[in-house]
């Protein structure tokens, strides 16, 4: 068998990203989304493209974020995972998949085979989680009146509020951050996220109980794809009384107020408070993402 052969795509040859079978739908689930040519690779063998992946970041965005279309042809494995390798891009791989993929034997094959790619290239499985979307016919979720809430200009705020927050959280990238940098690390890492989303800054708010007491924050916020629900947290003293609903609530309803025809959100699939606020809320999970981050890449 033949050495695979990787190549940066360019506009003269980006047709060949589109020669390979696609099962699990990522074509229609990236509709949204605009990859640029140059972050784009492919692998052939004998000709034929037997992996691809496209890499993605914001319009401003230097450097990609994430690999978030990944496919390999049965029995190419390998070559996948010399294609992740070819890039100096260090960056997490997202899988995204139909949410009964591990109940369909054709589509747990392929996404199966994604993951062994991935794990020869040296990536390690960081986290599964559920996406949400949002439409109107599911419902608005009505306002529980039980919070107060206000746009915060000073970032130290939410700087100070996402220490707390992350000091006892359930969020893997959050766990992530924490483990390897403290938890200035790990609130500085969300702040910057809310700062990349292409949303107005004045949307951020805090939220505090009829007593004046800090219960937590949401940042409703649009990505390159559209409106999606950017963070929920409630501080660790006030969790136990469902303010994670009205924070999820609020942010929805602040969306749709500026404009929001849909809604996306994710949460992880271990965040079980989490994913029962958005099923009471009227977000139905649409699919499933895995996440795979770079540690100990193989050379």
């Amino acid at each position: 068998m033949t050495d695979p052969v990787i190549r940066a795509l360019t506009a003269s040859d980006a047709h060949l990203f589109d020669a390979l079978p696609d099962p699990l739908g990522a074509r229609e689930a990236h509709r949204r989304t605009r990859f640029r040519t140059e972050w784009k690779r492919v692998a052939l063998r004998g000709g034929e493209v037997v992996a691809r992946g496209a890499w993605w970041g914001g319009p401003d965005d230097a450097e990609p974020l994430t690999v978030n279309w990944f496919d390999v042809a049965e029995g190419e494995e390998e070559a996948g995972a010399q294609l992740l390798r070819s890039v100096p891009w260090q960056v997490e791989l997202e899988i995204n998949l139909p949410g009964d993929w591990r109940d369909r034997p054709a589509l747990r094959a392929a996404a199966e085979a994604r993951f062994a790619a991935a794990r020869t290239a040296g990536y390690e499985l960081l986290v599964e989680r559920f996406l949400y979307r949002w439409t109107p016919e599911n419902g608005l979720p009505e306002r529980p009146g039980r919070l107060r809430f206000r746009p915060e200009p000073d970032d130290a705020v939410f700087f100070d509020v996402l220490r707390r927050i992350h000091s006892a959280t359930l969020d893997a990238h959050a766990l992530k951050a924490t483990e390897e940098g403290g938890l200035d690390r790990a609130a500085q890492e969300e702040l910057d996220i809310f700062h990349w989303f292409p949303s107005p800054r004045e949307w951020w708010q805090t939220a505090y109980t009829p007593d004046g007491d800090l219960a937590g924050i949401h940042i409703p916020a649009h990505n390159p794809s559209g409106p999606t629900i950017g963070f929920i947290g409630v501080v660790p003293e006030q969790r136990g009384n469902g303010y994670a609903f009205d924070l999820l609530t609020e942010c929805t309803r602040v969306l749709v107020e500026h404009g929001a025809e849909f809604i996306s959100a994710a949460t992880d699939r271990g965040n079980f408070p989490m994913a029962a606020n958005f099923t009471k809320a009227g977000f139905p999970v649409v699919k499933e993402r895995i996440n795979f981050h770079p540690a100990g890449r193989k050379a």
